[in-house]
């Protein structure tokens, strides 16, 4: 069987259709293109705003016409991750998916479930012939993993809805009615490398890999480690014991997701190689120790010989940026609270690209608290000037701030206690949703947030649940037909 087979057909079809196109965030042009076309192939009308995003409108069936307009909206980039042995190009391949039982996956990559399922259910409704709605708009959002561009560049009159639902959440049973904010800490410096005195050395490229990673809001409370302040531990040991002279440093990928993976090369003396490649071992053992409950015993620390580096990171360089990535705040600071089970304020060291004479490291500080989050934005601000980096605040935005009160969720509630038997858990969320950005520009807007169940977003074992889209898709239906009248 292949996901188009799976119920709801339309839904699938449509979301199989998404995952051909290439669509990383950065490169979403394309599926921009895609969309427009679908829709107006579909007798609605659409177009892309001078932002990128896109925009669709379809008329009332016949007697809901004196519906308030509601908005479905979702966004249409993905976060591009592999397993290191994955020769997939994000730019160019397909996602190849496969069904595990109950679930979807992808292989070797990213599935872009997350937020292809929300995209796949509106395109769904705006092809339907006999889904019974009132005006209906549909925003696609584009690069919303690498820093909500689209939603920041959304003009206000460029929707006329009232209702907004966003199908960018990933647990199905609940709906979600608020969010933290977020923060891009970007620390830089420029060095003057060293030139490499090779007599006598021995170069070894140490590389990190097996981490679970995972989704930097939604997981960052589940203690999984990140692979850069693991590397920091090891090139802390190295060098203050003078095993290793640091050349270059890589982790991570995405400011989302917690880093997974990556490699330091260095240069030690020859005799006091087995001494570091003793450090590594230990590290590795240690390590897993640590983390045996979370990581399962997957963290894989190597060492190799490689070719010798012309340039090293002068002394007191190098010192400073492993001092400054073992000192800043990385996990979870603290829990909202009034709501403990909810994490408030968090920070996800994400990237790091030492080399050439070039440093930067990339943090994404989220909170639903704007005092807490300009409190670790300083504070990593004044950890990384104190390693001399300059260190810029970028692409900050409030927390989405509830509305016990809505309307919208009364009504979204009692519809799914009618549809399944149970009340849907109301939530906070500690991920990033466009809905706060939206709501600058429309606040008089109503807004939820739901989808179907999704497991491990921001990773390569990223999966849908595939029962919960029935169910998902089925109250998206539910709750349009139920939309008041203006």
């Amino acid at each position: 069987m292949e996901i188009f087979d799976l119920e709801p057909k339309q839904v699938w079809r449509n979301f199989h259709a998404l995952t051909q196109i290439p669509r990383p965030s950065g490169h979403t042009q394309q599926v921009a293109n895609f969309l427009v076309d679908f829709a107006k192939k579909n007798g609605a009308e659409a177009w892309i705003d001078e932002v990128g995003n896109v925009i669709m409108r379809k008329a009332a069936t016949p007697g809901y016409e004196d519906r308030a307009t509601a908005v479905l909206q979702a966004h249409m980039d993905m976060v591009p991750q592999k397993v290191e042995t994955s020769e997939h190009d994000f730019e160019k391949d397909p996602i190849q998916t496969w069904i595990d039982g109950d679930w979807v996956r992808a292989k070797g990559t990213t599935l872009g479930a997350d937020d292809g399922m929300g995209v796949a259910a509106a395109m769904a409704v705006i092809e339907s012939k006999d889904v019974e709605h009132g005006p209906l708009e549909v925003l696609i959002t584009m690069d919303e993993e690498t820093g909500m561009y689209g939603a920041f560049g959304l003009k206000a009159g460029e929707l006329q809805g009232k209702y907004l639902l966003n199908l960018d959440s990933e647990t199905e049973g609940e709906i979600t009615i608020g969010c933290a904010g977020g923060m891009d800490v970007v620390c830089s410096m420029e060095y003057q490398p060293l030139n490499v005195e090779a007599e006598g050395m021995e170069a070894y490229k140490i590389t990190m890999r097996g981490l679970r990673g995972g989704h930097s809001g939604l997981e960052i409370n589940e203690g999984r480690a990140n692979g850069i302040k693991l590397m920091a531990r090891l090139l802390f040991a190295a060098v203050n014991t003078e095993l290793a002279w640091l050349c270059e440093w890589h982790g991570g990928n995405m400011r989302n997701a917690i880093p997974r993976e990556g490699y330091a090369i260095v240069v030690c003396p020859r005799q006091k190689a087995d001494e570091l490649k003793a450090l590594v071992e230990k590290c590795r053992v240690m390590f897993n120790k640590e983390f045996e409950e979370v990581e399962q015993g997957n963290i894989e620390l190597t060492i190799a010989p490689c070719d010798m580096p012309t340039q090293a990171i002068p002394e007191e360089i190098q010192e400073n940026i492993i001092n400054a990535v073992m000192a800043a705040q990385d996990g979870v600071m603290r829990m909202i609270p009034t709501i403990p089970h909810i994490v408030e304020t968090s920070s996800n060291l994400a990237i790091i690209n030492v080399a050439d004479g070039k440093a930067e490291v990339s943090i994404l500080a989220r909170s639903s608290d704007d005092g807490m989050k300009l409190w670790l934005c300083n504070s990593l601000l004044a950890c990384f000037s104190m390693a001399g980096m300059k260190v810029e605040l970028e692409g900050g935005y409030s927390g989405w701030q509830p509305n016990t009160k809505s309307p919208l969720v009364a009504e979204m509630s009692s519809v799914y206690e009618r549809m399944f038997g149970e009340k849907p858990k109301v939530e906070v969320v500690h991920a990033g949703l466009e809905c706060g950005i939206i709501g600058v520009n429309y606040p008089e807007m109503d807004m939820a947030s739901f989808g179907p169940t999704l497991r491990s977003p921001h990773t390569p074992d990223e999966r849908c649940y595939i029962p919960s889209v029935d169910k998902f898709y089925r109250f998206v239906l539910e709750v349009l037909k139920e939309i008041p009248k203006k």
